[in-house]
């Protein structure tokens, strides 16, 4: 049966705007889109949109959903059972769906578990987000990440480390160029993976396929991965005039997940934090704000990014992000755009996902209200009235008329 969102604010994703739109859903694609009534397929399901607003379903480019949000979740992760992992990642995908957010990458994980999640999601076994899985993230030996990564010195480790992960089954490839927050003796400025051990994983993983993203906090990192050829920069702390201009002739995006920042020095130790990370988190972020603001400024693409599952940066509350961007000079259908269409492109997706167009998945949300006005409305689960999902209504019943 078709179904038809009728008479609401429709935003496109790309910067376009209807004011009465009717969107035509038959089956898992959009058929139709415009501005105003439309002669409707006998049966169609007709969900009327009045003093609500109909967007593409959101995509956070960098989750860890093996990661519940505690005040020191690595810790948790290596400690707890690889079943409990499992049985709370099941949980946190569907919290993340009922947001509003269809679609995600994953950037980290503990042995299998976000492989066999994503699998499971695609089967219509349990509810979540569709998922691209990085698997283990590449790290030098002692580097950051390492309790959960897989470690890896010299071109030819670092290649066959790419080449594990590609047999196992992910869907691109993570390194860690830069030192970071939440390892305990490394410094987030710090270069660790160097740009000849960069470059040989980044073309290991392009030869099969593959694009990559690299955690990048410090400039000559951030450089190393660039240089290197490394499709997206994640964080981007330090960044500099050199490795804003790369990005922008590179076609570079930048995941900045501001969430994460902010979720620490919130809580703070006094939430259980452990203090090396709440210090380091406080010194870089007036460092991390203005490379943003440098990055947006420059003209580089910036995509909706999290880190879910770092401390108090819970799966669920995905799209608070876009409120973090707005203060940030954002305006809010940047930040829209920022978790739709350019997000789809950084998962190389964009033919099937990020705007509300005809052909693309039906993956729509539908909002009391206007976000325009107000994008914190986007964080409240009471103001998230549907959530579809390849043209399947996965969250919320709207009245039929």
């Amino acid at each position: 049966m078709a179904i038809a969102f009728i008479g609401g604010l429709v935003i496109i994703g790309d910067g376009r705007i209807l004011e009465h739109g009717t969107v035509l859903l038959d089956g898992q694609r959009i058929t139709k889109v415009i501005e105003g009534e439309m002669d409707l397929p006998p049966d169609t399901r007709k969900i009327p949109l009045e003093g609500r607003t109909v967007l593409p379903g959101f995509i956070d480019c960098h989750v860890h959903l093996c990661l519940d949000g505690g005040p020191d979740p690595i810790s948790s992760v290596i400690t707890e059972s690889v079943p409990m992992t499992t049985l709370k990642a099941v949980q946190f995908a569907r919290d993340t769906l009922m947001a509003g957010v269809t679609t995600v990458r994953d950037l980290g994980g503990k042995e299998e578990i976000a492989l066999v999640l994503r699998d499971a999601i695609c089967s219509g076994l349990i509810s979540g987000p569709r998922m691209l899985v990085s698997r283990q993230m590449i790290c030098m030996t002692g580097g950051h990440g390492w309790p959960v990564g897989r470690e890896a010195d010299g071109p030819d480790e670092v290649r066959k480390a790419v080449r594990q992960q590609i047999k196992k089954g992910a869907d691109l490839v993570k390194f860690m160029a830069t030192g970071g927050v939440l390892t305990p003796g490394v410094e987030p400025g710090a270069a660790q993976l160097t740009e000849e051990e960069l470059r040989a994983g980044i073309e290991e993983a392009h030869k099969a396929g593959r694009k990559t993203a690299t955690h990048a906090m410090g400039t000559e990192g951030t450089l190393n991965a660039l240089r290197a050829g490394i499709d997206s920069i994640e964080h981007g702390v330090y960044l500099d005039d050199q490795s804003v201009s790369l990005m922008v002739k590179q076609g570079v995006a930048l995941v900045p997940t501001l969430s994460a920042l902010y979720n620490i020095e919130a809580k703070g130790i006094e939430g259980g934090i452990p203090e090396y990370a709440v210090e380091k988190t406080k010194r870089v972020k007036p460092y991390h704000l203005s490379s943003i603001r440098m990055a947006r400024e420059t003209g580089v693409r910036i995509a909706m990014g999290t880190d879910a599952g770092t401390p108090f940066n819970m799966h669920g509350e995905n799209i608070g992000e876009l409120k973090f961007l707005v203060e940030q000079g954002f305006s809010p259908i940047e930040a829209i755009q920022a978790g739709t269409r350019i997000a789809a492109e950084v998962l190389g997706m964009e033919s099937d996902l990020g705007s509300i167009e005809e052909g693309k998945l039906a993956d729509l949300v539908v909002v009391e209200g206007n976000p325009l006005d107000n994008i914190g409305l986007l964080r409240d689960p009471e103001a998230i009235k549907l959530v579809v999902q390849g043209g399947k209504i996965v969250k919320g019943n709207l009245d039929q008329s």
